[in-house]
């Protein structure tokens, strides 16, 4: 765990991994062990209904994991908002899924912080449980065929040019017709 948190990132650890299995996630069985893993599928409580990792099948997934309470977590909205508008007409999609306890704490910070994504509620801590997430914000990349490519602990400014590389590297190629219209 040390050679992903530095000290800085230390008092964000997600403390979620404790509890059983509720009716609010449900998740496959299988295991997350590593990158290129399929992804562990789940079905959480939504602002606008029920997210399913499956309905976004064919799609990239960007699976972000936020707390109110997160530092690194303000700076990342708004980024997370620019990729969705940039890569959303190449089927690209943000899941921010909170994990406040109390879901007042997170409609605070969703009033503050912009987002034009899908945002999902955890506070069981069922995902990051299935996903390994070891701080905040944690993300995981899922390619269009539901496999995992990449994942980073942490948000850091000086690294968002790596992060968006991650994700147009995971994108399906464009169409030269495509390209013309950007």
């Amino acid at each position: 765990m040390g050679k992903y948190l530095g000290s800085h990132l230390m008092p964000c650890l997600v403390l979620v991994f404790l509890g059983g299995l509720t009716a609010s996630a449900l998740l496959q069985a299988d295991a997350l062990n590593s990158d290129n893993s399929e992804a562990p599928r789940f079905t959480i409580t939504g602002r606008n209904g029920p997210i399913s990792l499956q309905d976004f099948r064919g799609k990239t997934v960007y699976l972000d994991f936020w707390a109110s309470w997160c530092g690194p977590c303000r700076k990342s909205f708004p980024w997370m908002s620019q990729m969705q508008q940039r890569y959303g007409a190449r089927d690209f999609i943000v899941i921010a899924i909170n994990l406040d306890k109390d879901k007042s704490l997170a409609e605070g910070f969703l009033q503050q912080y912009s987002n034009n994504f899908i945002i999902g509620f955890d506070p069981d801590g069922i995902t990051p449980r299935a996903y390994q997430v070891e701080g905040m914000p944690s993300a995981v990349l899922i390619d269009a065929e539901g496999v995992i490519v990449s994942r980073h602990i942490g948000f850091n400014t000086s690294r968002q040019l790596d992060y968006e590389r991650a994700i147009t590297a995971a994108l399906p190629p464009q169409s030269a017709s495509m390209e013309k219209l950007q």
